[in-house]
């Protein structure tokens, strides 16, 4: 038996096994997936898996702004 009949040309997911939802932008802190997209990743299409890919850089700056400290406290008043 060959191994190519188990390998299939999709695209990897990015997961890197930190698993951390960020609670105000709703992102996986380790693949900067939202939940939809980690549980439907198997079922998407290679043109969806590929536009989440694409977009995924982007989103670094959603999960990496800092929230506390005393500035966050006094714009919150």
């Amino acid at each position: 038996m060959t191994d190519h009949i188990w390998k299939r040309d999709e695209i990897e997911s990015p997961c890197i096994k930190v698993c951390v939802i960020h609670p105000e932008a709703r992102l996986c802190t380790g693949c900067l997936r939202s939940i939809d997209e980690i549980t439907q990743w198997s079922r998407l299409s290679v043109e969806a898996r590929r536009a989440i890919m694409s977009e995924l850089p982007t989103r670094i700056g959603r999960i990496t702004q800092r929230r506390g400290g005393r500035a966050g406290r006094l714009s919150r008043s």
